[in-house]
């Protein structure tokens, strides 16, 4: 894979006041503001999860949440995916989720990862071998699905 951004992946112990800080603001711009979605982003989930950033100059430019089995789903997951506005359009999406699925298969072995994910995204997804597992949902007034990739890995 050709990194274009710098990777970290930290546990939430491990953030320092500025990525604690840098990644919440990303998350308020992406998710609240622009997306004009009043929604608990801080649900109580982060501290129990790994976070990826993926930064270009010493800015962030993508971020996601590395999610622990019995958190959100029975399967580890990969949430609060987002590439900054002025980070789109480079691939970094592609990078980011490269990343995502590659830090959760070392931190948690090959498994099925199941996400939530806005309906919109559904074909970007599914480049990453992620299927729709479930009906369209509204969360938060944006169309999700549930999507799910099975591992490769058989045990």
């Amino acid at each position: 894979m050709n990194q274009k951004l710098h990777w970290d992946i930290k546990t939430f112990d491990a953030l320092s006041n500025h990525d604690l800080y840098e990644l919440l603001r990303l998350r308020n711009e992406v998710f609240i503001v622009e997306q004009n979605c009043i929604f608990p982003d801080l649900d109580g989930k982060d501290q129990k999860c790994h976070h990826l950033l993926g930064s270009e100059n010493g800015v962030l430019m993508a971020y996601a949440r590395i999610v622990p089995p019995g958190i959100s789903y029975e399967y580890p997951s990969i949430g609060r995916v987002l590439v900054s506005p002025p980070g789109r359009g480079k691939m970094y999406g592609i990078e980011l989720m490269e990343m995502s699925i590659a830090s959760l298969e070392e931190i948690y072995g090959k498994s099925t990862i199941r996400i939530g994910a806005q309906l919109y995204l559904k074909k970007f997804y599914g480049s990453f071998q992620f299927e729709q597992s479930g009906e369209i949902y509204v969360e938060d007034g944006i169309d999700h699905i549930e999507m799910t990739r099975i591992s490769d890995f058989v045990e």
